[in-house]
């Protein structure tokens, strides 16, 4: 009984692109593994990007700065 946890930023992944992550990863379970698609579990959490930190920063942090960068530039 696979259990498969994605985590991505909160940054406006549609339901289709979700459908397709669920059943791409449960293909990917059955084709490699052998696991029954039944009893295959696939969850998608969102979590936003001031929750999100990379290298001592927030997601939220770095992405401003790399805005500014470009208006910057």
């Amino acid at each position: 009984m696979p259990f498969v946890n994605i985590q991505i930023t909160r940054e406006g992944a549609t339901p289709e692109q979700k459908a397709e992550l669920i059943a791409g990863v449960t293909e990917l379970l059955v084709r490699v593994l052998n696991k029954n698609p039944a009893t295959t579990f696939v969850i998608i959490d969102e979590v936003d990007t001031d929750n999100w930190g990379v290298g001592g920063q927030s997601v939220t942090a770095l992405r401003l700065a790399q805005e500014r960068a470009k208006v910057g530039k």
